[in-house]
């Protein structure tokens, strides 16, 4: 198995449900930012809209930070207006919704399950580049945590902008990085 970690974004176009409308979205709308990509297995399910809420509720963050967050599924953008029109919680969200009623983008991330015909739960954050820089993949029954995805987003800004610097386990936006070098080896 390869890893997709440092890969470059892959060329897609898909169709989305954003701000009431129907969308296309490429990856030349992706490139020239931050990105995150947000899989989950399906619309209208019992964990899935716990934690696009929990994103949608750190959006406004997220885009402070030069951002963009995209959900994605294997439903339509047909069944996305219809979750958005039918759920209050999913109402609350102001992001970009994928639909990959294909599989192209969850193959290209390497999150499709093809027996389901459906995502595992994958988490990418994408640099303006459009390298992948974190990639996380859960299975369907555990739930992600949009505090723990802005921390690792702001690490993953930080070390872009200090190449010469990592940020240690816990790192908290403002904390103490290391310098690594021969110095430190035993040391820590």
């Amino acid at each position: 198995m390869t890893t997709i970690i440092n890969s470059q974004l892959p060329e897609f176009s898909v169709q989305a449900f954003h701000e009431g409308a129907f969308k296309t979205v490429s990856s030349s709308d992706v490139k020239g930012k931050w990105a995150i990509f947000f899989f989950y297995p399906a619309d209208f399910t019992f964990v899935c809209p716990t934690e696009l809420v929990d994103v949608a509720e750190k959006y406004a963050q997220f885009k402070e930070m030069g951002v963009e967050v995209y959900s994605v599924s294997t439903d339509s953008h047909f069944v996305h207006k219809a979750w958005h029109d039918a759920s209050e919680s999913i109402r609350k969200i102001n992001y970009p919704m994928l639909a990959d009623p294909t599989g192209v983008l969850s193959r290209a991330f390497g999150v499709m399950i093809e027996d389901a015909g459906m995502a595992y739960r994958g988490t990418f954050v994408i640099n303006p580049e459009g390298q992948i820089k974190i990639a996380e993949i859960h299975d369907n029954n555990i739930g992600r945590n949009a505090d723990e995805l802005l921390r690792l987003v702001e690490a993953a800004q930080f070390v872009a902008a200090h190449p010469a610097e990592v940020c240690p386990a816990k790192w908290q936006k403002g904390g103490e990085t290391l310098k690594p070098s021969i110095d430190l080896v035993g040391k820590i």
